[in-house]
């Protein structure tokens, strides 16, 4: 079965089950999925149940996706991601963002919880990816042609929308948020990096690390959408003062962050010209 198969079959089974066009394609990561439960009329199905698509295999991705209303605007919502350190083909692990696209999907908004590299990105801080390095080794575009999918070349000079980013700012200072931008690397993970690696990583300019969210912004960049993209920092990365990380502190730092991140979405579908 090509890509293009899968992604018809998954739309196929998708559409009688919705009950909304959806236009906005929201990605929740590790203890972020809580955004979820603020959709309305909520039509929720498990990844397992929807034809290609993976199953999440990280205990705390709910692995569901959700279709409704949020903030008045018609919304499809992953409460969990796929990643490449599962052992997926990277096809597989972004076939939900080409779905969303077939469903007629034209803005996507990610979120994941990161490492912090720099001193001034401290736990719990917010900050919004202006820029991407790939270091995971993988790229989703690899593979035969389909002009049904893109471009063969892409262009990446705006990754991440500015007027997008513009507005998030807006609405976190309206709302007294706390809001940095950053440049964010993408590792394959799934082990965190040693003291020297995130030396390297800041070298190479990067602010934040992660095992995510490039590969669905490189899909969703090459089918049209626009993204913009959310992060909560939930451990501190210095290479001169390394602690081992613990990733029930990750979650709670994630989890105590969610209250200001449904504000920015929330305040984004109002303010935004989608």
């Amino acid at each position: 079965m090509t890509l293009k198969d899968k992604i018809i079959q998954a739309a196929e089974y998708l559409r009688p089950r919705i009950n909304s066009s959806p236009e906005i394609g929201i990605v929740l990561g590790t203890g972020l999925g809580s955004l979820g439960d603020q959709v309305k009329d909520a039509v929720v199905l498990s990844y397992s149940d929807i034809p290609n698509f993976p199953d999440s295999t990280v205990k705390f991705h709910a692995g569901k996706l959700i279709c409704g209303m949020l903030n008045g605007t018609s919304v499809i919502v992953m409460q969990g991601r796929f990643h490449y350190y599962e052992g997926y083909p990277t096809r597989d692990i972004t076939l939900p963002i080409r779905v969303m696209h077939e469903l007629g999907v034209h803005t996507l908004i990610v979120s994941n919880a990161a490492g912090g590299i720099r001193e001034h990105l401290a736990p719990g801080t917010l900050t919004l990816i202006n820029d991407h390095i790939n270091l995971m080794g993988m790229n989703p575009l690899i593979g035969p042609f389909e002009d049904f999918l893109g471009e063969r070349f892409p262009d990446m000079s705006e990754p991440y929308s500015k007027d997008y980013i513009n507005t998030m700012e807006q609405v976190a200072l309206a709302e007294g948020i706390a809001l940095k931008r950053a440049v964010y690397v993408a590792v394959a993970g799934p082990n965190l990096e040693s003291g020297a690696e995130y030396r390297f990583l800041r070298a190479i300019g990067a602010d934040t690390v992660g095992m995510s969210t490039v590969p669905e912004n490189l899909v969703a960049v090459h089918g049209g959408m626009k993204v913009v993209a959310l992060q909560v920092i939930t451990d501190a990365c210095f290479p001169d003062n390394l602690k081992p990380a613990n990733v029930q502190d990750i979650i709670k730092v994630a989890n105590e962050a969610q209250p200001r991140l449904v504000k920015l979405v929330t305040g984004f579908l109002a303010k935004a010209e989608l």
